[in-house]
């Protein structure tokens, strides 16, 4: 496995409200192994190695009114030039860059949509995962106000390179982004009847779409959408974990 490179995500955190319920969820529903940290929080441990964590949502965010959520961490060379390029583009720091003991620096920034990311500067080099196997995260999708001007914040904040569009009919453009050949995850503007405010959404690789729809059904999980074959052939669903936060799972095309 090669080295992470700037602009890759390379790792996954689940602020939560009650890391007690979510960690049997997810392990049960995508078959990670947990593993205790420090500090209260713990990792999730695919079977490449670990590939993110959860933690209880602190305090100060919880009266802020955000709910659970998924968020990513993109690696740049440098996260306080990377902040004050956020500020120059119109974005937002919600969090100032921070070093973190054994981990790296970070910082928690969002576009000038709404959508909130982190940008980390890891310690030491982070391997990338085959994220063609089950248990990883494959796919970023942001749902926002105007995909197009979003794309070139990111463009110019992380290095994305716009791929392609697809034509997704009423729905409008769909946009895929990558770093040089590799796909990371795509784009869209939200119909006018979808209220919730832009986000970003992480698709996980399972290995039978279907029952891992029905573990998390059974765990209390809701249903958004799908189960639907996207282009290409995978098929995807999307949920909300008990505690509300949004995810998605992917099951690659079957092949011939």
């Amino acid at each position: 496995m090669s080295d992470a490179a700037p602009g890759r995500f390379i790792w996954y955190d689940l602020l939560t409200g009650n890391p007690s319920s979510a960690i049997p969820f997810y392990s049960h529903v995508i078959g990670w192994t947990p593993e205790p940290w420090q500090g209260g929080y713990t990792m999730f441990v695919g079977s490449q190695g670990p590939v993110g964590g959860t933690a209880q949502m602190p305090g100060a965010i919880r009266k802020m009114g955000v709910p659970p959520h998924w968020t990513s961490n993109v690696q740049v060379t440098d996260v306080d030039a990377t902040v004050a390029l956020v500020r120059k583009l119109g974005g937002r720091v919600h969090i100032e860059p921070s070093d973190y003991p054994e981990v790296g620096r970070l910082a928690v920034i969002g576009d000038p949509q709404g959508a909130s990311i982190n940008v980390f500067k890891p310690n030491d080099p982070v391997k990338l995962h085959d994220s063609t196997k089950p248990g990883e995260f494959n796919w970023h999708e942001l749902v926002t106000i105007d995909h197009e001007s979003a794309f070139v914040f990111y463009s110019k904040l992380f290095g994305w390179e716009k791929l392609r569009d697809f034509d997704m009919g009423p729905m409008g453009k769909y946009l895929i982004y990558g770093s040089g050949s590799q796909e990371l995850g795509g784009m869209f503007t939200k119909p006018k009847e979808m209220k919730n405010p832009p986000f970003w959404l992480y698709y996980v690789q399972v290995a039978d779409l279907d029952a891992a729809l029905e573990r998390a059904k059974a765990k209390g999980a809701r249903l958004l959408n799908g189960p639907m074959e996207v282009p290409g052939g995978a098929r995807i669903v999307q949920l909300a974990d008990p505690e509300g936060a949004l995810f998605a799972l992917l099951e690659e095309a079957k092949k011939p």
